[in-house]
C-alpha cells in the first residue's frame, strides 16, 4: 500500500495562451481534450497519481474562475482539495501556501508537486521514479526535481547541470540551475551528458519547504503563515483572498531551487512533454503516412504535409497545397498559422483581446 503520507498536488491555474484558440481564459488547454482521447489533460493528470496515493491525497491547484471546472473533471475531490489563489502572483506563492495548508493537515506530507498539462508516455517509468524520489525526501533533508533527459537542443526549457556521482540509487545532487538558454549554450549542455531539462516535476516533505521558504523567501511565508488557523476550515479562502495577493511574484525556481544548497535531481526518461505549444503537440502526436497530426472528422487532405489540423467532430475539412501549417477551427476562432512562426501566437491573442471581443480570448 502507498505511504499515507504521500499527496500530489497538480498546478492546473495557467491560461495555455499558446494553445489559442481552443485554451481560453475562460477554459484553458488543462480542461480541453487536447489529445483527442476523450480525457482532458487534468482528469488524465489526476488518474495517473492514482497509482502514487489515493484520490484523498490528490489536491489540485488552481485560479479561482477554475474551481467549478476542477470539480466537473475531478468529482472525486472534496471542496479542500480544490486550492484556489485568488491572483496570479507565479508560481513560488501557490506552492507555499500548498505547503503550508497540507502540513496543517499533516506535518508528515511528502509531496509531489507536478504540472496538470504534461504528456507522459511512459507512466510505470514516471511514477516509479516519483516513488525513489519520495523515498529519498522522506528520509533526508532534500529538494529533488526529476529532470528529463534531454533529445534535443531546445531553447525552452530550464536546465539541471548535475553531479554525475549518484549519492543514493538514481539521485544525484544538483550543482546549477539554468534558464531558457540560446541555443549555441543548449547545444553545448546537451553535447556534455551533465544537463536534463528542468520538467517542473519537484518533490519534497513539507516541512523542509517550509524551512527552505523561510530562509530563501521569507516574505512569501509571512504574509500566508500570518493566520495559521484558517487553513482547512471554513474560513480559509476568505483569509486566502485576503493575503494572498500581497505575495510576490515570482518562481519557485528563483525563490527557492536556485538558491538552495539541499537540492537534487534524479535523471529519468518517461516519453514527457510539455506540450506548451502546438508544435510540440505535433512532435508528440501520432500522424499519418505524410506526418500530419489530425484531430478533424471527416476531412479530405491533398499534398498537405507535417501539419496539425484540427476541428470540431463532424465538420468537413478540405485542405490542399499546405506545409508545415496550424490549423485550428474553433467554431467562433481559425487559425491557420505557420508552424514555424508559433510564437506569434501570444502576440495575435493580445491583440485580438484589445482590439475585437475579449470573449474570443
Amino acid at each position: 500500500m502507498p505511504n499515507s503520507n504521500q499527496y500530489v498536488a497538480i498546478m492546473a491555474g495557467g491560461v495555455g495562451t499558446r494553445f489559442w484558440p481552443a485554451s481560453r481564459t475562460a477554459h484553458p488547454k488543462q480542461f480541453l481534450d487536447i489529445l483527442g482521447v476523450g480525457k482532458s489533460l487534468l482528469r488524465l493528470t489526476f488518474e495517473r497519481f492514482l497509482k502514487l496515493c489515493p484520490a484523498e491525497n490528490i489536491f489540485v491547484v488552481t485560479n479561482s474562475l477554475y474551481r467549478d471546472l476542477v470539480k466537473a473533471h475531478i468529482p472525486e475531490l472534496s471542496d479542500n482539495q480544490i486550492v484556489c489563489e485568488p491572483s496570479r502572483n507565479n508560481t513560488a506563492p501557490c506552492v507555499a501556501y500548498t505547503a503550508l495548508k497540507l502540513h496543517a493537515l499533516n506535518p508528515q506530507a511528502n509531496l509531489v508537486v507536478a504540472p496538470s498539462d504534461s504528456m507522459i508516455l511512459f507512466e510505470d517509468a514516471y511514477i516509479q521514479a516519483l516513488q525513489e524520489a519520495l523515498d529519498f525526501t522522506e528520509k533526508n533533508e532534500a529538494l529533488l526535481t526529476l529532470g528529463v533527459q534531454p533529445t534535443r537542443p531546445d531553447t525552452g526549457y530550464g536546465y539541471i547541470n548535475f553531479e554525475q556521482n549518484a549519492v543514493e540509487g538514481r539521485v544525484h545532487k544538483v550543482k546549477l540551475f539554468t534558464e531558457k538558454p540560446p541555443l549555441a549554450q543548449a547545444e553545448a549542455f546537451v553535447a556534455s551528458g551533465d544537463y536534463l531539462w528542468n520538467a517542473g516535476i519537484f518533490i519534497w516533505k513539507v516541512s523542509n519547504l517550509i524551512a527552505a521558504f523561510d530562509k530563501y523567501a521569507s516574505e512569501i511565508t509571512q504574509i500566508l503563515n500570518e493566520e495559521q488557523g484558517h487553513f482547512n476550515t471554513t474560513s480559509e479562502q476568505a483569509y486566502i483572498d485576503r493575503v494572498y495577493p500581497k505575495t510576490p511574484d515570482i518562481s519557485i525556481d528563483y525563490a527557492i531551487m536556485e538558491k538552495a544548497d539541499n537540492v537534487y535531481t534524479i535523471p529519468a526518461s518517461f516519453g514527457w512533454s510539455d506540450l506548451g505549444t502546438w508544435a510540440s503537440l505535433h512532435t508528440e502526436a501520432g500522424k499519418d503516412e505524410n506526418g500530419n497530426a489530425l484531430n478533424a472528422e471527416p476531412h479530405l487532405l491533398y499534398n498537405v504535409n507535417n501539419c496539425l489540423i484540427r476541428a470540431p467532430k463532424g465538420k468537413l475539412v478540405v485542405i490542399k497545397d499546405l506545409e508545415d501549417y496550424i490549423v485550428v477551427d474553433e467554431g467562433d476562432v481559425l487559425l491557420i498559422h505557420p508552424k514555424g512562426k508559433e510564437q506569434e501566437i501570444k502576440k495575435i491573442v493580445e491583440a485580438v483581446g484589445k482590439g475585437l471581443d475579449k470573449n474570443l480570448v
